[in-house]
C-alpha cells in the first residue's frame, strides 16, 4: 500500500520507511523565489547531456538529460556507462553548502537529472554503485514540477510514496539503498520541467586509479 503525504509541515526526524532504511523529508528547503532562481540558473548553466545506458548489449539514449559534478573528476559508472565529474558551478556549491548546513552531512559530488515533463521518469533502481560511500547519505533536492517519488522494498514489495515539492529536500540514509528500490513514475498530468539534484559521497579510496590526472 502506498502512503501519500498531504501536509505542509514536515518533521525531518520522521523516518518515512517502515523498516530496513531511513528516508527523511524536510519539505521546502528553499522559498519559492529562491527555488525559481535556482531552477532557471541550472536549466541555463548546467552542461546537460542525454543519458545513455547499455542494456543487454544495446545502447539506449534517453530524453532525460543528466550532468555529473564534483570535487574532483570522479568517475561514476551506472547502467554500464561511465561519466566523469565536471568542476562545481557557483550555484551548485551554494546549494551544497545549504544542504550540508541543514543536515550536518557532507558531500563531494552531485548527479543532476532534467525531466522535461511528466512523460519522462525513472524506473525502479537503487543507488548502490560500488563507487559510493556505503550507507552514506544521499541528499535529493527537487526543483520545478511537483512529482511523486516512490520506494519499494526489495524483499517484501511494500511501497511508500511522497510528493516532492518545488525547492524540497529529501535524505536517503542507512541501509536504504541495500534494501529499497526507488523510482520517479511517469505521469501525463505534469507538463513543466523538473530538475533533481542528488548530492552524494564518492568513496575516494575507490577512485585512485580512475581519476583523470
Amino acid at each position: 500500500m502506498e502512503l501519500f503525504d498531504q501536509t505542509e509541515v514536515f518533521d525531518p526526524n520522521r523516518n518515512w520507511l517502515p523498516y530496513d532504511g531511513a528516508v527523511h523529508y524536510y519539505g521546502k528547503l528553499l522559498e519559492q523565489p529562491q527555488a525559481d532562481h535556482y531552477l532557471k540558473a541550472l536549466l541555463e548553466n548546467i552542461e546537460w547531456r542525454s543519458d545513455e545506458a547499455v542494456i543487454y548489449g544495446k545502447k539506449i539514449t534517453t530524453k532525460r538529460k543528466v550532468a555529473w559534478y564534483g570535487d574532483q573528476p570522479f568517475s561514476y559508472t551506472y547502467s554500464n556507462t561511465t561519466k566523469f565529474a565536471l568542476p562545481w558551478t557557483a550555484e551548485l556549491l551554494t546549494l551544497k553548502a545549504l544542504i550540508e548546513q541543514k543536515t550536518s552531512a557532507t558531500f563531494n559530488s552531485c548527479l543532476l537529472n532534467l525531466y522535461h515533463s511528466g512523460e519522462e521518469g525513472m524506473a525502479w533502481h537503487s543507488d548502490a554503485e560500488k563507487d559510493l560511500k556505503k550507507n552514506g547519505e544521499i541528499a535529493s533536492l527537487s526543483l520545478g514540477a511537483e512529482r511523486k517519488f516512490a520506494f519499494k522494498h526489495k524483499r517484501t514489495g511494500e511501497k511508500v510514496a511522497l510528493n516532492l515539492a518545488h525547492g524540497s529536500l529529501l535524505i536517503m540514509a542507512g541501509a536504504t539503498q541495500e534494501n529499497w528500490l526507488h523510482r520517479l513514475p511517469p505521469t501525463k498530468k505534469v507538463f513543466q520541467p523538473r530538475v533533481n539534484l542528488t548530492f552524494r559521497t564518492i568513496a575516494a579510496g575507490l577512485q585512485k586509479d580512475s581519476i583523470i590526472k
